[in-house]
């Protein structure tokens, strides 16, 4: 007669940590641990707390049995890497150890609870070294209940420890969290995640892209637990193939209501380049592909963070990361000042909020872009405090790129020429850049708020970051400065030298001052710290 089959066990429940090693994310709360053990520098009360998900009850488990385990010969003592295999470890494994409580503090919230648990610790331990209470969310523990326990927390006896897990430490009463040894439980990064989701895969028989990995790693948010049951769903979306199911990234995508970087960065383009009827487009597109309005917004607030992340110096490159998206986020954070990237944030987080409790969530989305769209271009309040001094005019910013479209009042103030340009740079106390424009740049094109020139061997490498930051400074607005490979001017310096060369000639060419040339040979013509004249 054959066995009937095993009940399916849920991945988060098959895959929790058997031991410290699987425990992931958590090193220095090991690290800390294996040394108290080593050395026997034990507390009597341990409190583990972090988000969903990050391994507090396995983690107490995982205590329970390092200070139970008796090693495979039954002579071992407490040990960071328990043995797993001794009746101690075997027991605590499957949740039947006499000694091992453990107790949910959200059904046993009053004093007679804990009365009990405080009665029970005057007695030893019926097998194991230790008589371990293991309390979950000990957080919802009454006022009363708490006070109860605190003496007996302060002084048991030597052979009972205290295990609490909490979400929610700061309803845990300042007098309770001095008597315990605290870990503050991590959120698990999202290559971590990834990387043992592609272990659960492999030992599951199922196949999975490595962007749908890391799209449930990302919608995981730190949490093992969570992250689990997500891939666990998209194993039972997952279409079968010949053999084997695969989970890809678009399922995972459909399945979530995700959007697609690529979708996104589009999006994002289109809100930079003001064209309101492409980006509302946009919207509705992904919307009707399934995804939510609030992923949306969440989308764009994480690439306009990793702009400014890029502006600020930060390599943010990952595996997942494609050529395209790097490029394109370091041309937008060449053209983007913070300033502009800071009201993004802004806007675009007020509009998530709004999304978020919106009766009529895709309309709400679609206000909130507009509004990001008008309002972004519009000065800072200290550029609109400068030009209300400096008596400029200031008009209402209308729809258009982030990056390229001023208000009223910066525009009519940018400088007319290329000469102008270095002019003004040298008014307003950047006299390094005047120069290097003067002497190193040749003018490709120069056409307000843009500027393509050829840069010359002795032009510094950074020139156009620190330009496009000067003139934004400057003028308020966002410019594009690009170096070029096209047929350029000469520099101003060298067309200076030859228009000097040429007034040299001219003077030479002269009878009285060629004659005196001819009777002094050793004389040479200099110029004189009186400009335009010459003297032999």
């Amino acid at each position: 007669m054959s066995d009937s089959p095993q009940p399916y066990r849920v991945l988060a429940r098959k895959y929790r940590p058997r031991n410290f090693r699987e425990l992931i994310g958590q090193d220095a709360m090991v690290q800390t641990l294996g040394n108290a053990i080593r050395r026997g520098r034990l507390a009597h009360a341990f409190l583990m707390t972090g988000v969903r998900g990050v391994g507090k009850t396995s983690t107490a488990r995982l205590i329970a049995k390092a200070l139970n385990c008796i090693g495979e010969d039954g002579q071992g003592g407490p040990t960071i890497d328990p043995c797993g295999v001794c009746e101690p470890c075997r027991a605590i494994a499957e949740g039947r150890h006499i000694d091992v409580v453990e107790m949910d503090a959200a059904s046993h919230t009053g004093v007679d609870d804990v009365r009990e648990i405080i009665e029970a610790v005057r007695y030893a331990a019926v097998s194991a070294r230790y008589k371990i209470y293991i309390i979950d969310e000990v957080h919802m523990l009454s006022k009363n209940a708490f006070n109860a326990l605190l003496k007996t927390l302060e002084e048991p006896p030597a052979h009972v420890k205290f295990l609490f897990a909490t979400t929610e430490v700061n309803k845990v009463p300042v007098t309770v969290l001095s008597r315990c040894q605290r870990f503050d439980l991590r959120r698990i990064p999202a290559e971590l995640l990834a990387a043992h989701f592609a272990h659960v895969v492999e030992a599951e028989g199922v196949a999975a892209e490595a962007d749908a990995l890391s799209l449930i790693a990302q919608a995981a948010e730190g949490s093992a637990r969570d992250g689990l049951s997500i891939l666990d769903q998209a194993i039972a979306h997952a279409e079968m193939g010949e053999g084997e199911p695969m989970v890809t990234a678009t399922q995972v995508r459909d399945m979530l209501g995700l959007s697609d970087r690529g979708s996104v960065r589009r999006l994002l383009g289109l809100l930079l380049e003001g064209d309101t009827a492409a980006l509302l487009g946009g919207v509705r597109d992904q919307y009707a592909l399934g995804v939510e309005p609030l992923a949306l917004m969440r989308g764009l607030l994480e690439l306009v963070h990793a702009v400014t992340l890029v502006k600020a110096g930060r390599d943010i490159a990952s595996p997942g990361q494609s050529a395209e998206e790097r490029e394109m986020l370091a041309d937008w954070a060449s053209h983007l000042g913070f300033a502009p990237l800071h009201r993004l944030w802004q806007l675009l987080l007020k509009g998530h909020d709004e999304v978020a409790g919106a009766i009529l969530p895709i309309e709400s989305c679609e206000m909130a872009l507009l509004r990001v769209m008008h309002a972004a271009t519009m000065p800072d309040p200290g550029e609109l405090a400068r030009l209300l001094r400096e008596g400029g005019p200031v008009a209402a910013a209308t729809p258009g790129a982030v990056a390229a479209a001023p208000s009223a009042g910066p525009a009519a103030k940018l400088p007319a020429t290329f000469e102008d340009l270095i002019e003004a740079l040298w008014q307003r106390g950047k006299g390094q850049l005047a120069q290097e424009l003067h002497d190193c740049v040749g003018l490709v094109r120069y056409a307000p708020p843009e500027l393509d020139y050829r840069a010359t061997p002795q032009l510094p490498s950074d020139f156009a970051a620190r330009l496009t930051q000067a003139l934004r400074e400057m003028t308020s607005i966002g410019w594009r400065v690009a170096a070029s490979d096209a047929a350029a001017q000469p520099t101003l310096l060298e067309r200076e030298e030859a228009a000097k060369a040429d007034a040299r000639a001219e003077i030479l060419e002269i009878p009285v001052v060629k004659a005196a040339m001819a009777a002094f040979p050793d004389a040479a013509l200099v110029e004189t710290d009186q400009p335009e004249q010459w003297s032999a």
